[in-house]
């Protein structure tokens, strides 16, 4: 996509400048323009618009040049740490989701029939005395694995077991 570029005559007159001014704030570092092969200064719409700035901070503002190039320069600093927090959010919330994902297989717990079924749990619930297959099956507390033997007893299996 090409982006809409002037040449210094048609830059200066949009900002309202003459423009060996643009030539000296390229010199000073203040509104560096794109080059072309032949070294020919390009300006975008978004220089136009700094070169505006300048120009209000001071004719308005009375900033001398150093001070309005610190400004811009800061202003880029700014611009370009916003958009590296914005890129540390985004990973953190990725980070946050694939912990919750993590965190969603790490707390199941699990119970065994005595035909050998095991069924899935959340941590903190409790299955007591839920029918599954046939089978009543209790969890005594949460992270607890146990087993129900032929008679339908339940057998809480000790941690080293598991």
């Amino acid at each position: 996509m090409a982006t809409t570029t002037y040449v210094i005559s048609v830059a200066a007159q949009l900002a309202g400048m003459h423009p060996q001014t643009l030539r000296q704030y390229d010199r000073l570092g203040i509104v560096i323009p794109a080059r072309t092969k032949g070294r020919g200064r390009r300006y975008t719409p978004r220089d136009v618009e700094r070169l505006r700035e300048v120009q209000r901070l001071s004719q308005d503002e009375g900033i001398n040049l150093e001070g309005i190039r610190r400004i811009l320069e800061l202003e880029s600093q700014l611009d370009h740490t916003s958009e590296q927090l914005a890129a540390l959010r985004r990973e953190v919330e990725s980070l946050r989701n694939q912990l919750e994902k993590h965190e969603e297989r790490r707390d199941r717990v699990f119970a065994a029939s005595a035909q050998g079924d095991v069924l899935p749990l959340r941590r903190g619930r409790r299955a007591s005395m839920k029918r599954q297959g046939g089978e009543l099956v209790h969890v005594p507390r949460p992270g607890a694995l146990v087993r129900i033997d032929e008679s339908g007893s339940v057998i809480l299996l000790p941690r080293n077991n598991r």
